[in-house]
């Protein structure tokens, strides 16, 4: 197993020097420094309400180095090793012929052939975090027993389900947002001139996870907690994306004054953390006999925490990361998308900044990309991130650790380690 997906132990080692260093601060202490609101796992201290900003940057400081000014550094790697890596991709062309085979809708092979080509392009090419994360899973929770060749299997083509899910909404995203790049390569509404009617190849590749489950899982004892998983996954995600758009209507100017901590939370929760960190563990649980609703909840909790840390680091690298990393090209200031560098820029603003903000703020003219990004800087928003990720890094460590026993803690530390100052 890769080191992205080893046990956890460096880091809560370090989260008990930080303790340490801090003079044996409190667990409720602790828990201010983030600036996302957090659920309750276990302790009362993550109830409280989390800080503004300026009182949550100044208990950070003593957590962070000289280098928290800098931009965060460059962090490759995957989630799983490169054996991994062949094995989940070695079933994707079965998983196509599932798809695409003749024999099912002999009367449209054009129609047939078209789907083929739409998975080919949209599924494969991206990191496949998302997918690899429920056979990774499954091994650190299942029983010796429980991991078989077969079952190690189906675990992949639960993973592949995740893919597409993602691919679906990911078609979907870059025709409404109007973006140029994904994973490196020409957005799929792009090629032949495509346009809105991709919207149906988005359709194609969600309705292929139900054909996909059936077809595997339709006799096992968890097909219908699956069922009812991604379709509610697929709902939250609708919502959260609603959310998002509602901050900025199409061919309007965003609307600022909607752009707060709290709608921000509630748009990265809905729109990423339940189907990008919790989906993926909930399946791998179902598949190893964990039914018990706390397990599944406790769970939930400290993933869709981690996914509001995933989408914070999503947003800066969306305005500071590398596009040759990150694989596609930074559109949401030029969009006016709810974010929250620009949710924190506006709490700080100055009025002079404040204008430039709704001045520029969602017009993609370069200009005003610049002068934004400028306020960005005179904010020092980079530093504060910095600051952010070190601190929320080691309190979801902390919260982990709070998790009950039944739950192999390394499942959550191999995630948080993946994703702790990622580059892309």
């Amino acid at each position: 197993m890769s080191v992205w997906w080893s046990a956890g132990r460096q880091g809560w080692s370090a989260v008990g020097q930080l303790v340490s260093r801090s003079g044996h601060r409190s667990r409720s202490q602790l828990a201010t420094l983030t600036t996302t609101t957090t659920t309750a796992t276990t302790s009362p201290a993550h109830l409280r309400p989390s800080l503004p900003v300026t009182s949550v940057l100044h208990r950070c400081r003593a957590y962070t180095t000289a280098a928290s000014a800098n931009l965060p550094p460059a962090k490759t790697g995957h989630a799983a090793s490169q054996d991994e890596k062949r094995e989940f991709m070695s079933i994707f062309p079965d998983l196509v012929r599932d798809l695409t085979e003749v024999g099912t809708h002999s009367d449209i092979p054009d129609a047939q052939k078209w789907f083929a080509k739409v998975l080919q392009y949209n599924a494969v090419g991206g990191k496949m975090n998302r997918g690899l994360a429920v056979s990774l899973s499954f091994k650190l929770l299942a029983s010796q027993d429980q991991i078989t060749p077969e079952n190690m299997k189906k675990a992949h083509i639960l993973g592949w389900c995740i893919e597409l899910l993602q691919s679906f909404f990911l078609v979907a995203d870059d025709i409404i947002d109007g973006s140029q790049m994904r994973r490196g390569k020409p957005c799929w509404y792009l090629n032949d001139n495509l346009g809105p009617s991709a919207f149906n190849d988005a359709i194609l590749m969600e309705a292929g996870i139900y054909k996909l489950l059936h077809k595997h899982f339709r006799d096992v004892p968890y097909y219908g907690d699956m069922l009812d998983l991604f379709h509610e996954m697929t709902l939250k995600t609708a919502l959260g994306q609603a959310l998002d758009l509602l901050s900025c209507p199409a061919g309007q100017r965003p609307i600022l004054k909607k752009f707060t901590m709290e709608r921000y939370n509630a748009i990265v929760k809905y729109k990423t953390s339940f189907y990008s960190f919790y989906l993926p563990i909930a399946l791998s649980m179902y598949m190893a006999g964990i039914t018990d609703k706390e397990l599944h909840r406790q769970a939930r909790t400290i993933l869709v925490e981690m996914g509001q840390f995933f989408q914070v680091q999503d947003d800066f690298l969306d305005c500071f990361g590398d596009s040759s990393i990150t694989g596609k090209i930074g559109t949401d200031i030029g969009k006016g998308k709810c974010t929250w560098l620009s949710v924190v820029a506006l709490q700080r603003a100055s009025p002079s900044q404040r204008l430039v903000m709704e001045e520029h703020y969602g017009r993609p003219e370069e200009e005003s990309i610049k002068k934004v990004k400028a306020v960005y800087k005179e904010l020092n928003l980079p530093a504060t991130y910095r600051a952010y990720e070190n601190s929320t890094s080691s309190m979801i460590r902390i919260h982990i650790q709070q998790i009950s026993r039944g739950l192999n803690h390394n499942v959550f530390f191999n995630f948080l380690d993946k994703i702790h100052k990622r580059s892309g």
